[in-house]
């Protein structure tokens, strides 16, 4: 039996939909998986790019990957918060397309957050998920 995901824009909030994502998710009870946030570093160990669109795309795909590590797809993801050194609407801007085609147009919650730092110096973007485990 799956449990649904429901995706919610109300008329009585800014429509996210238009932006790829939704204001609210609910999730009926099941399994939870709650993946820790993703950063631009590779699982061979190549450097860091400098670029904030390579580092997002190195996000994306370890995010992805994590998906696939617990037989989960985008349709299942609840929750995405983004973390990014220099928030600014170009940088935004920048790395959006490429951290929604995580989704592939599921739209699930997101929320950004701008940070002085993470981890380490030369990470500028991280994101982390909660995913419902499908049956």
């Amino acid at each position: 039996m799956t449990h649904p995901l429901t995706r919610l824009n109300p008329p009585t909030l800014p429509n996210a939909a238009e932006l790829g994502y939704s204001q609210i998710t609910t999730v009926e009870p099941g399994r939870l998986a709650f993946i820790s946030g993703q950063v631009a570093r590779r699982p061979d160990g190549q450097p860091t790019p400098d670029s904030l669109v390579e580092q997002t795309k190195i996000v994306a795909a370890n995010a992805r990957a994590a998906l696939d590590a617990v037989g989960a797809a985008p349709t299942d993801v609840i929750m995405a918060r983004i973390y990014m050194v220099d928030l600014t609407p170009e940088r935004q801007e920048e790395m959006i397309p490429h951290l929604l085609a995580v989704f592939e147009g599921a739209q699930p919650s997101v929320t950004g957050i701008g940070v002085a730092a993470l981890a380490a110096p030369d990470l500028q973007i991280e994101m982390e998920l909660i995913v419902r485990l499908p049956d």
